[in-house]
C-alpha cells in the first residue's frame, strides 16, 4: 500500500509532497510521493491530507467508557465512590466486553494506534480478547486491589496474582505480539506491600511484562501513603520494586525534588494526562522539570469518566497550553516536544521498539488526516495543526501493523454501528442509583 499527502515523518521532518509504501507489518520506504509510485506502481494508492505516525495513549481506561458523562463536576471522592467504581464493580463478563469495545472503537476512529489500558479487577480477559479482534496494539493489565477497594472490586491477595499469572501465560505476546501483558496495580493506597512485592516479581518473571500504575495524583493519596509508611509515594514505590523502564507511572502531579530524582536516576515512565487532572482539580503536573531532567514523559487520556472524550489530539493542545500558563511561558512544550510525547515516549513507555515513527523497517502504525478542513486552513505549520487544531475526527485512515482498521472514515475492523447500539443498551440497563460503595475500612483517599 502506498499512503500519499503531506509525511510528517517524526517531530522534525516534513515531506511536503509525500508517501509512505507499507509492505506487510512494516514501512520499507517513505520519501516523495512522485518517485516513490514510478518504484512501486502496483500498490494500491490512498490520498489523505496528512500522513503520520499513529499516536499512543499512554494511560487509558477503556472499560471505563460506559461511564462518559455520568459524573461530571463532583469532587473527586464523590466521582470515584458514587459513580465510577459502583459501574466498574456491577458490570458483567459481556458488559465489561462492551464497554471495552466502545473504548477501543473511539481510540481507532481519533487516531491511537497502541495504548497503555488500565483495565478492572474483573473479567479483563474479555478486554484482552476486544483488543486482539478489533486490531488494536495495546499493553494492557488486570487491575489488582486487595485493600480498601469497594465491595465487587476487594480480591484477596494471591488470588489476584494467581489470577494475573493466568492472563500473562494466556495473552502476553499474543495477537502476533501486538498485545503484551502490563501488571497493574491500582495505586498503593488500594495495594498492600505484599501485593505491590508479587508486582513486581510477577513482571520479572516474564520476560516483556511491564507495570503499569497510577501514583501521586492527589495530595490526599500522597498523605495517606506517608501516614501508612513513613515515606513519600515514589520513594514507597521504589523501595517494594515499582521504579524502572519497565514501569509505566499514570499522573506524578504531587513530587518533591527527591522523587523527582529517583524517577530520573530510575528511568521509570511517566504519563501526563492533562484534561482528568483539570477535570477534577488534581493539580498540575511539572512536566517541564521532568523533560529537563531526562525523564521519560508520554501522554495518556485516563478514562471517559474524567475526561469525557479518548481524543489524542485534545491531550496534545491541553498539555501543551497548560504548561506554558502554569509556567508563564509560551515557549515551553513547544509542538515538537508534545507530538514526541504522543509517539515515540509513548512507543517507549509501551516498551513496543521500532514505533512512533515513520521510518523503513519500523512498524507499519499509520494514521492519515483530512487537511480540507476549515481548522486546516491555511495549513502554515503541519505541526502547528497537529498539535493546536486537528481533532480525532479529523481522522480517517488508521493502521496497525500493516492492517487498515478504519479507511475513509469507515472502521472496518470492528461494527461501529453495533458496538454503538450495544453500549447504549447495557447503559440504559444499568443501576446507577447505587448508595456509596465504600466496604469497612475503605481508605478516605481512594482516588481510582
Amino acid at each position: 500500500m502506498l499512503l500519499s499527502g503531506t509525511v510528517l515523518q517524526d517531530s522534525t521532518t516534513v515531506i511536503e509532497d509525500g508517501a509512505v509504501v507499507v509492505e506487510g507489518a512494516e514501512i520499507v520506504a517513505v520519501g516523495d510521493r512522485a518517485s516513490l509510485a514510478d518504484q512501486y506502481p502496483d500498490h494500491r494508492t490512498k490520498r489523505y491530507g496528512v500522513v503520520m505516525p499513529g499516536l499512543v495513549g499512554s494511560h487509558i481506561h477503556s472499560v471505563q467508557s460506559l461511564g462518559r458523562g455520568l459524573s461530571d463536576d463532583q469532587e473527586l471522592l464523590d466521582w470515584l465512590f458514587d459513580a465510577v467504581l459502583p459501574m466498574e464493580a456491577s458490570l458483567t463478563a459481556d458488559e465489561m466486553e462492551v464497554a471495552a469495545r466502545l473504548g477501543y472503537l473511539e481510540l481507532i476512529e481519533t487516531g491511537t494506534t497502541t495504548v497503555v489500558d488500565h483495565l478492572s479487577v474483573n473479567h479483563a480477559h474479555r478486554a484482552f480478547q476486544a483488543a486482539g479482534d478489533m486490531g488494536i496494539r495495546g499493553l494492557l493489565g488486570k487491575v489488582l486491589m486487595d485493600q480498601h477497594a469497594p465491595d465487587g472490586l476487594l480480591e484477596e491477595t494471591q488470588v489476584g496474582l494467581d489470577r494475573t499469572e493466568t492472563l500473562i501465560e494466556d495473552y502476553h505476546r499474543s495477537f502476533d505480539d501486538r498485545i503484551r501483558y502490563a501488571v497493574t496495580p491500582r495505586f498503593a493506597v488500594s495495594c498492600s506491600e505484599a501485593c505491590l512485592r508479587g508486582a513486581r516479581e510477577l513482571a520479572d518473571e516474564h520476560d516483556g511484562v511491564r507495570i503499569h500504575t497510577h501514583a501521586s495524583e492527589t495530595r490526599d493519596e500522597i498523605e495517606t501513603i506517608e501516614d501508612d509508611t513513613g515515606k513519600r509515594n515514589i520513594h514507597w514505590l521504589d523501595e517494594v520494586g515499582l521504579t524502572g523502564e519497565d514501569v509505566v507511572l499514570a499522573h506524578c502531579v504531587w513530587t518533591d525534588e527527591s522523587e523527582r530524582e529517583l524517577l530520573a536516576e530510575t528511568g521509570t515512565n511517566v504519563t501526563h494526562c492533562p484534561t482528568s487532572n483539570m477535570k477534577l482539580a488534581s493539580g498540575i503536573a511539572p512536566i517541564v522539570d521532568y523533560l529537563d531532567r531526562g525523564i521519560n514523559v508520554a501522554l495518556g487520556n485516563d478514562g471517559p469518566p474524567c475526561n469525557n472524550t479518548l481524543d489524542p489530539f485534545t491531550e496534545m493542545k491541553q498539555a501543551s497550553t497548560l504548561q506554558k500558563v502554569d509556567r508563564l511561558d509560551p515557549t515551553v512544550t513547544p509542538v515538537q516536544t508534545i507530538f514526541e510525547m504522543a509517539t515515540v515516549n509513548g512507543a517507549k513507555a509501551a516498551g513496543f521498539d521500532r514505533l512512533g515513527e515513520l521510518k523503513p523497517g519500523w512498524r507499519a502504525d499509520i494514521v492519515g488526516l483530512s487537511a480540507d478542513g476549515t481548522r486546516a486552513t491555511p495549513l502554515y505549520d503541519v505541526l502547528s495543526y497537529i498539535v493546536f487544531a486537528a481533532r480525532g475526527d479529523d481522522v480517517e485512515f488508521t493502521m496497525v501493523d500493516g492492517e487498515v482498521l478504519m479507511e475513509d472514515g469507515e472502521v472496518k475492523s470492528a461494527d461501529a454501528d453495533g458496538i454503538r447500539r450495544s453500549a447504549n443498551e447495557v447503559a440504559e440497563s444499568l443501576d446507577l442509583s447505587h448508595p456509596r460503595m465504600r466496604s469497612e475500612g475503605d481508605g478516605p483517599t481512594s482516588d481510582r
